[in-house]
């Protein structure tokens, strides 16, 4: 039996609640089919566009004085179970439809960051929705946000993401792995904290989540790590006349095209990274970054490209 661990974009989940339910039934779907074949599988997921809309929508509501003014860790905190909930909720009904027994959980994450990291000063993780030039624009003199270029599809505003120490509820994580429960654990990276003389403190940022996967990955002891994105494939020289798909990627490789700037730092580059991360003095563990809709075959090895140690 293979332990694998499915991070799924946050991007792929939707935009609204009635989206992101229609979407999570396939993917539902896609994933109950790893799990009966034979896989232990533990699902993490993105929260960039949700947390970003939650952020918004309790902001503006504070400022129209009717709502309190939510920090972003609890808005964090809300993506996950919003998002849990809905695949929790899918995964059980194709559950029921297979007539498999077995239980679903949503772990609420909390992930310690460094106070310390850089990260804080320099924002470049893309949350909410995609804006042009002219409306990310008037956001940022309004509201003091940061925004920034994404890969060709428009605006979003970027927040800090500090890498990942250390996952607090991984023993509990653990256990429910071992009573052989479907787990979601880690949304959205997980909420940020810090230790303080007054015990955890949540802070203002959204962690990667492939960093925080690949780190729930190690933890448990994961053979497979599988990033779910946009495309079937890494490329370099992305979306260009010479584009080249990349099927098989050592760690190497991967840093001389890290070093020529290939991989967008606030897309695919993190994904490659937490790859490197998992595989990195491990050559019994493999790495796939694919598209949702590729899964099955990238497991067959048909598909998607694979990261090894090397």
């Amino acid at each position: 039996m293979a332990k694998v661990v499915v991070a799924l974009g946050g991007n792929a989940l939707g935009k609204t609640p009635e989206e992101q339910l229609e979407l999570v039934k396939n993917t539902a779907w896609s994933l109950i089919s790893l799990v009966s074949s034979g896989n232990q599988v533990v699902i993490s997921h993105g929260n960039g566009p949700q947390v970003g809309a939650i952020n918004l929508g309790m902001n503006y509501a504070a400022e129209n004085g009717k709502a309190p003014a939510f920090p972003f860790p609890e808005c964090g905190a809300m993506s996950q179970g919003y998002i849990g909930y809905h695949l929790q909720q899918s995964l059980q009904n194709e559950l029921h439809r297979r007539w498999m027994n077995k239980n679903v959980v949503t772990m609420v994450t909390q992930v310690a960051v460094d106070p310390k990291d850089q990260a804080f000063e320099n924002p470049t993780k893309p949350v909410g929705d995609f804006y042009t030039k002219e409306q990310a624009e008037a956001i940022e003199k309004e509201k003091g946000y940061t925004f920034v270029e994404d890969a060709g599809r428009g605006y979003r505003q970027v927040v800090p993401s500090p890498l990942p120490k250390r996952i607090l509820e991984i023993d509990s994580i653990n256990k429910l792995i071992e009573a052989g429960d479907l787990v979601i654990a880690g949304g959205g990276g997980g909420v940020p904290v810090i230790f303080t003389d007054d015990g955890l403190q949540g802070v203002p940022a959204v962690i990667d989540k492939d960093r925080t996967s690949a780190l729930l990955a190690d933890n448990i002891d994961a053979d497979k790590l599988i990033i779910l994105t946009a495309v079937d494939y890494v490329y370099v020289h992305y979306n260009q006349p010479d584009q080249k798909t990349l099927k098989k990627l050592t760690i190497s490789e991967a840093k001389k095209y890290i070093d020529e700037k290939e991989f967008a730092a606030g897309s695919m580059l993190p994904k490659i990274e937490a790859c490197m991360s998992f595989v990195k003095d491990h050559p019994d563990r493999e790495a796939i970054i694919t598209s949702l809709s590729g899964l099955k075959d990238a497991l067959a090895g048909k598909l998607g490209t694979v990261i090894v140690d090397g």
